[in-house]
């Protein structure tokens, strides 16, 4: 007899952990579904799969991840959770799960504090009273959401500072937590930045004087602290463009804290940021590091950013390319000619970096080398998802720039496997 491959799945919220709900720690869900497996099944093989400290609004969890993967991929026959808002609080992605997805895979669901078993409903609509369950987890959880910032937003009103994160130059003070106080030896080099800044060096040549200079940057900071246990991709630490124009457009170094940047799309969206003029800020605030003239005449020294709109798409590449000498993700260039090219070599003066390498080349050379992989894999069942999600989104992807050799190659090797 071939054994249940079971998956229990836990999950504990912030939230959660807030309300000191003991029923809904990891260790209680899990003493709860193993004492039900070992009830209601004889033969299983038992995995679990976990989240801590991840909300249930949406998938971007890593267990849950991992979960739905192997479960596409055929390795589970039942997953089991303690309830349905351990899984999702998100109504209508939950009902599409039990409704749709599960079925299809033919992997059974269990909810055990909600009575669900899928097996029960095989063939019809889940009864009344679980469709309501759902939606009064979605409702609670948009609920909190909102309440949760509401008083965010109304601490920051009121002055008090609230990140769980303090800017370079600043600390928070040991009297009261929702206060800011500068630390000397921080705030003596983000003075530096602007001063270098207003006589008119540009952001790389300021990252490639203090890299010269051996100056610690801001994570080394926080490595001294014990705040975080990072490791470096090549040798150091070094200081780049984008650090060095962070610090220069950060207001919080004239003594004002600046909030509500961003907004959501939906309960457990992604941050989208407003724009500058829909910000709040709250004035004097703290002690600061630089003066309101300096800072106005860095930003007037610097320009204005100018919003660039309906851009054409960038390179598949993006993000999967990196520096042969120091590690680090190569920066994608536009133009004619796009290329990838990497800004250690300008901020630390290494010519051992990347210069430049033709985006063009290297697609043409990794959709070759595609190719010859599909083919060599042409008869194995179990890459045919890999060849449609993959292959296919790269080659589409290509085709945006209407270029014929691609064309060809999509009808003659790949189109083939759209179908199946």
């Amino acid at each position: 007899m071939n054994n249940n491959r079971i998956a229990m799945y836990l999950r504990l919220s912030k939230e959660d952990e807030k309300n000191k709900q003991e029923s809904n720690s990891i260790s209680m869900q899990r003493l709860l579904i193993t004492a039900y497996v070992e009830k209601h099944f004889s033969c299983y093989e038992l995995s679990e799969y976990a989240d801590d400290g991840f909300s249930g609004t949406n998938f971007n969890r890593p267990g849950i991840n991992a979960l739905l993967e192997n479960a596409r991929n055929g390795m589970v026959d039942c997953i089991i959770v303690k309830d349905f808002s351990r899984f999702a609080r998100d109504y209508i992605e939950l009902g599409s799960y039990l409704e749709q997805i599960f079925p299809f895979l033919c992997i059974r669901f269990i909810s055990i504090n909600d009575n669900y078993d899928s097996d029960q409903y095989k063939g019809r609509i889940a009864d009344l009273d679980i469709n309501f369950k759902t939606l009064l987890y979605d409702y609670y959880s948009k609920d909190i959401s909102q309440k949760v910032r509401s008083s965010f937003t109304a601490r920051k009103e009121m002055g008090q500072y609230i990140s769980g994160h303090t800017p370079f130059g600043y600390m928070k003070s040991p009297e009261d937590r929702h206060m800011l106080i500068i630390k000397k030896d921080e705030a003596a080099i983000v003075s530096r930045i602007f001063e270098l800044a207003v006589r008119g060096n540009t952001i790389n040549q300021i990252a490639k004087l203090l890299n010269y200079e051996n100056v610690k940057t801001p994570i080394e900071y926080k490595i001294e602290m014990g705040e975080t246990s990072r490791k470096p991709k090549g040798d150091r630490f070094y200081w780049n463009a984008s650090t060095i124009a962070s610090i220069l457009r950060n207001r919080t170094y004239v003594g004002d804290l600046v909030y509500d940047k961003t907004e959501k799309e939906k309960v457990g969206g992604k941050n989208i940021l407003k724009q500058r003029d829909e910000w709040k800020i709250y004035h004097n605030h703290h002690e600061a590091i630089v003066s309101e003239a300096l800072f106005n005449e860095v930003q007037v020294s610097r320009g204005k950013k100018v919003e660039r709109k309906n851009l054409p798409p960038k390179s598949v590449l993006q993000g999967f390319v990196v520096c042969h000498n120091c590690n680090k993700s190569l920066r994608y260039k536009e133009g004619i000619n796009p290329y990838f090219t990497c800004s250690e070599r300008y901020s630390t003066n290494n010519t051992k970096c990347c210069k430049k390498m033709n985006v063009m080349y290297l697609e043409q050379a990794v959709l070759f080398e595609i190719v010859q992989r599909v083919n060599e894999l042409e008869n194995e069942c179990d890459m045919l998802e890999l060849k449609y999600d993959i292959i296919v989104k790269y080659i589409n992807h290509i085709l945006v720039r209407d270029d014929t050799h691609f064309e060809i190659i999509w009808k003659k090797q790949i189109g083939k496997y759209a179908s199946k």
